[in-house]
């Protein structure tokens, strides 16, 4: 079973508000970026990821955890971090019953989050490796 098949079969057995919850927290992050890809980590957590980890998905009893790699290094202007705000990376969105998501600031949140990553890329990648352009001659 693929990673996207495990996280459709994990929000089928939620069958509350948290299972809805997820699967419109899923929507709302893919619908963000196509190249988002779909993982399935330690034992059991939905993540996606594009150049890097965004963001962990996790149904708990009371609330849905929406948990961000790099949150702490993120611009959130629209305040959705709201659990964890004290480490030195990760941030967290709890969602609970009969929260409304803002999807255009979590849709933001997310594409910060890729463009963060891939500045990490860069700053990695050698300064000779970069493509060079070659013109042709006619």
């Amino acid at each position: 079973m693929n990673p996207s098949e495990r996280i459709d079969q994990l929000i089928a057995g939620l069958t509350d508000w948290r299972g809805k919850t997820l699967a419109s927290v899923r929507k709302i992050i893919l619908a963000a970026d196509p190249e988002i890809i779909e993982e399935w980590k330690w034992m059991g957590s939905p993540v996606w990821s594009r150049d890097g980890m965004i963001a962990i998905g996790n149904a708990h009893k009371d609330k849905v955890k929406l948990t961000f790699s790099n949150g702490a290094r993120l611009s959130d202007p629209d305040k959705l971090f709201n659990a964890g705000l004290g480490g030195n990376a990760w941030r967290a969105i709890d969602l609970f019953e009969g929260d409304k998501i803002n999807e255009r600031a979590l849709k933001n949140l997310v594409r910060a989050a890729i463009e963060y990553n891939q500045s990490k890329l860069k700053k990695k990648a050698p300064a000779g490796t970069r493509a060079k352009v070659k013109k042709s001659k006619k």
